[in-house]
C-alpha cells in the first residue's frame, strides 16, 4: 500500500480562543512545507474568528465546550485519533487539562505575551499584560514560548524574544510590538521543536 506524502507530514494542532491571528500565521507558514502542516484548529468559542480563518485555509475547525474538555474524554480521544506531533496554544485562555498533558508529554506549548516569569498567571493575557508592563515602567517586554504544565504560565521556557518600550508607548503600541515578535518567531520555534537541528 502506498503511503501518501500527506500522511508522512508532522501534524500540528492549534487551540485558540479569539481572532486567531497567530493561528493563521502558523497555518500560512507551514502551508508550503513538505514536512509539517496544521491538521486542525480547536476553539472553545463558537463565534471565534479563528474557526472561520481555519475554514478559509481548508484546515479542520472544531468547536468544543467546557464539558467536552474537562468532564469527559471527548477532546482527548479526538487528539489521540489525530496523533499530533505538537499541540500549540495560541491565545487559548483556559487551563489545559492534565489528562491531555499526560498523554502528550513535552508536546504542548504556549505563547505568552510577556517575559515570564513576570506577568504570568490567571487573568494575565492580552491587553491586561501590556497595561501591567507599562504601569510598572518596564524598559522592555517580549514574548515567552514555553511547555505547558498544570499551572498557568509556569512550564519550562523554550524561547524568549525582547523588544524595547519607548517612554510614550501606549498599551496598543506595545501590543503591536509583541505581535511582530509573535509572527516572526512562533512558527520558527514550532519548526525547531518538530525538527531539532543536530549539533555539529
Amino acid at each position: 500500500m502506498l503511503t501518501s506524502k500527506k500522511s508522512a507530514k508532522k501534524k500540528i494542532v492549534i487551540f485558540a480562543s479569539g481572532s486567531g491571528t497567530n493561528a493563521e500565521n502558523i497555518i500560512k507558514y507551514f502551508k508550503e512545507s513538505e514536512k509539517a502542516e496544521v491538521e486542525a484548529v480547536f476553539s472553545n468559542k463558537k463565534g471565534a474568528k479563528v474557526l472561520r480563518k481555519a475554514h478559509d485555509h481548508h484546515v479542520k475547525a472544531l468547536f468544543f465546550d467546557r464539558d467536552a474538555l474537562y468532564n469527559s474524554n471527548k477532546i482527548l480521544n479526538v487528539l489521540l485519533d489525530m496523533k499530533p506531533d505538537i499541540i500549540v496554544l495560541a491565545g487559548f485562555l483556559w487551563i489545559f487539562p492534565d489528562t491531555i498533558l499526560k498523554e502528550f508529554p513535552n508536546k504542548v506549548i504556549n505563547l505568552h505575551p510577556a517575559l515570564l516569569p513576570k506577568y504570568g498567571g490567571k487573568g494575565m493575557y492580552g491587553m491586561n499584560v501590556h497595561r501591567a508592563v507599562l504601569e510598572n515602567k518596564e524598559l522592555e517586554t517580549g514574548i515567552s514560548i514555553h511547555f505547558v504544565n498544570e499551572k498557568y504560565d509556569e512550564g519550562e521556557i523554550i524561547f524568549q524574544a525582547t523588544t524595547p518600550i519607548d517612554e510614550n508607548d501606549s498599551a496598543e503600541e506595545v501590543a503591536q510590538k509583541i505581535h511582530q515578535l509573535e509572527y516572526e518567531h512562533f512558527p520558527k520555534v514550532i519548526e525547531n521543536l518538530l525538527f531539532p537541528k543536530k549539533n555539529d
